[in-house]
């Protein structure tokens, strides 16, 4: 046999390892001919379900989506809690739709399934139905409150101001200090809290002025401040549920796959599970969380380059806790809404009774909100060390109350879950377009979309959505021209000006 004819064999059987310009070099192995799909969807969540059903509405149906649960949704999920005879479906992830729709503007996407498949949600009134406490119990401060409103609002006014003026992105408390926002007494800063760290899970010191500006306007501006909570029985999670019914098959779906390794080449992936087995396709869509890129729960063979990974490691992967307590009867407030006030700040803050009349009357459930470092602390604790500091909170905001020990107590650990690491991005003051730019961005074969991925609606869900429709678009329009070079990135991210040193 001579060497041309030993080569055109081994191509043919799949041995010979081919260096492309612009591949690695190395094989997905020699099963790679046989493929099991076009596209495999890594995660089942909103912007993976999406995704399959955009593939699936441009003719595209050879793909597969793999999800490590046992059901779709990803970090819209939720549990049965409560007491024997009184237990009730809560959310421990996404729970709102945020914004629905202004009399004439586009309607938010999500209420938009919402409302197809007939899911029960509420209106929560965030600002009007509020009670205040500090260490001392009914404190009222709603003057205070009322002013960090004001003072968001001029935040949120100020970034917009630098865009026009091409000026420098900062820290949110930057932009709060510009404006005289100086939150320097306990009910301020609860009250700031209320208004920053509950929405973007992280303090305004590690948030852009600018980006959180636009992540508030773009959803608010465009969708209204019309905030449906979901109460549905059946899960939040029961909205993306039904809408894949609609179109996809059970040998397009495989539950409980938890992705270990992708190898990836110029001529396709291999992804294997922690099971052992390995898929191969064409491409895959990675929708995993930010959180999972970072902490390397899934290994990536060759590795990405370094401009993806600088993107990857320079946006901030946040967490949301929900401690949900249940008592034999209600004694706390009847507005839906309360804010304590501790001298430590984002210490057990944000609290909503579920045991009120537009919620789940005479469940006897209320729950406490923490974000960020302070719920990367908690999960660190045991329940009981948990629950002991909450019930001390309790107790503080209703000293002449004798408060039982709850009957059932709960909550997530989203940052140690190596599922998720966390609940949604927030983008730091020193994460650039660009970064976001390259976070999107495709490597060959490697395809990656999410909340994340979203410029304007970065840790909402309806972001991923919207992400799943234009990033599994792009990829149709690809594999429909047979191949593409994918989506623009920066190679390296510089200064406008050299460092003067």
């Amino acid at each position: 046999m001579t060497m041309a004819s030993l080569r055109t064999w081994l191509c043919a059987t799949g041995l010979l390892l081919l260096a492309l310009p612009g591949s690695s070099g190395i094989s997905v192995d020699s099963r790679a001919n046989k493929k099991d799909a076009s596209v495999l969807i890594l995660g089942g969540g909103v912007a993976g379900v999406i995704a399959a059903r955009t593939l699936h509405e441009k003719g595209l149906n050879n793909f597969t989506i793999v999800e490590a649960l046992g059901q779709l949704g990803g970090r819209v999920t939720s549990t049965k809690f409560g007491a024997a005879g009184k237990q009730v479906t809560l959310e421990l992830g996404a729970n709102w739709v945020q914004g629905t729709q202004i009399e004439g503007g586009p309607p938010n996407p999500i209420w938009t399934l919402v409302q197809k498949h007939g899911l029960h949600t509420h209106y929560n009134d965030w600002s009007d139905s509020l009670t205040t406490y500090d260490a001392t119990g009914p404190v009222d401060y709603l003057d205070v409150f009322d002013a960090s409103e004001d003072a968001y609002e001029d935040l949120t006014y100020a970034a917009g101001t630098r865009v026009d003026k091409r000026l420098v992105d900062g820290s949110a408390r930057t932009g709060y200090s510009l404006i005289g926002a100086k939150s320097t007494t306990p009910h301020a800063a609860a009250s700031e809290y209320y208004q920053f760290d509950w929405e973007y899970a992280q303090t305004p010191e590690e948030s852009s002025w600018i980006a959180s500006s636009w992540g508030n306007n773009f959803t608010y501006n465009t969708f209204g401040d019309d905030n449906q909570m979901s109460l549905d029985q059946r899960g939040f999670h029961t909205f993306i549920e039904a809408e894949a019914a609609e179109f996809l098959q059970p040998s397009q779906l495989r539950l409980n796959s938890t992705v270990k390794k992708i190898t990836h080449s110029s001529s396709g992936v291999t992804v294997e599970l922690v099971s052992g087995e390995k898929l191969h396709a064409d491409y895959a869509l990675c929708t995993f969380s930010l959180g999972v890129l970072q902490h390397d729960d899934v290994v990536f063979e060759p590795a990405l380059p370094d401009w993806k990974q600088e993107a990857i490691q320079s946006m901030d992967m946040a967490t949301y806790t929900k401690i949900f307590l249940q008592f034999p009867k209600k004694f706390w407030f009847d507005t839906e809404m309360a804010l304590y006030a501790d001298s430590e700040r984002g210490r057990y803050p944000v609290w909503q009774s579920l045991d009120h009349v537009n919620f789940l009357p005479g469940s006897g459930i209320v729950f406490v909100t923490t974000t960020g470092d302070y719920s990367v602390r908690i999960e660190g604790l045991s329940d009981a060390q948990v629950k002991d500091e909450v019930m001390g909170v309790l107790r503080a905001m209703f000293p002449k109350t004798t408060i039982p020990d709850p009957i059932a107590f709960h909550f997530p650990r989203w940052h140690m879950d190596p599922l998720f690491r966390g609940s949604y991005s927030n983008w730091p003051a020193s994460f650039f377009s660009e970064h976001h730019e390259n976070l999107r961005a495709n490597v060959e074969r490697l395809w990656f979309a999410g909340e994340a991925t979203s410029q304007k609606y970065f840790g909402f869900l309806h972001g991923a959505y919207y992400e799943g429709l234009d990033v599994a678009g792009e990829l149709a329009t690809c594999i429909k021209g047979g191949g593409c070079v994918g989506m623009k990135h920066v190679q390296d991210i510089t200064n406008a000006r050299p460092y003067a040193i």
